[in-house]
């Protein structure tokens, strides 16, 4: 039986290779199948779309008690992006550069990385992305204020979501 973390990680590394369309695997009697869809590149300000998962294909099995689900695309989270006003189009969006779970600190008895109003340089560490079991520091490569912490403390996150909003100096 294949994870929805599983997946995801797998749908975030197909998205990030350019050279490999299409991924199928098959495992104790299942199958997945994961195609890029067309992009349109001659437009630049076109709407990437997510890939698309197709449902699986359990094998047939007798006395089989177990029901999958199909998958469809509407079913997968995708990276939320906030409506930007006009006054956010000069913040600077620090996003996760992955799929996993936030963490404003680095335990639970330790005082948040950072918080709304303070100032960050290119290498503060403004929270932790723990994915597969390994913790990632994310640094704010920018030099500014914080501005927004849009991400709740133990939050899954999607790639590409937007996690703090700085004000840049």
């Amino acid at each position: 039986m294949f994870k929805l973390s599983e997946i995801k990680e797998l749908i975030k590394l197909l998205d990030q290779t350019s050279s490999v369309h299409e991924l199928e695997i098959e495992s104790e009697g299942m199958k997945l199948a994961i195609r890029k869809p067309d992009r349109p590149e001659a437009d630049g300000n076109a709407i990437q779309a997510a890939p698309y998962v197709y449902p699986f294909t359990p094998a047939p099995q007798p006395h089989s008690p177990q029901h999958v689900a199909p998958t469809a695309p509407s079913e997968i989270p995708a990276a939320v992006q906030p409506q930007s006003s006009p006054a956010e189009g000069a913040l600077h969006k620090i996003v996760s550069p992955m799929v996993g779970t936030f963490y404003s600190a680095a335990s639970p008895e330790s005082p948040s990385f950072v918080k709304v109003g303070d100032r960050v340089n290119e290498k503060s560490t403004v929270c932790i992305i723990e994915a597969m079991k390994l913790m990632n520091e994310l640094e704010a490569e920018v030099r500014g204020e914080i501005v927004s912490v849009l991400a709740e403390n133990g939050q899954l996150v999607e790639y590409g979501q937007p996690l703090f909003l700085v004000k840049p100096e």
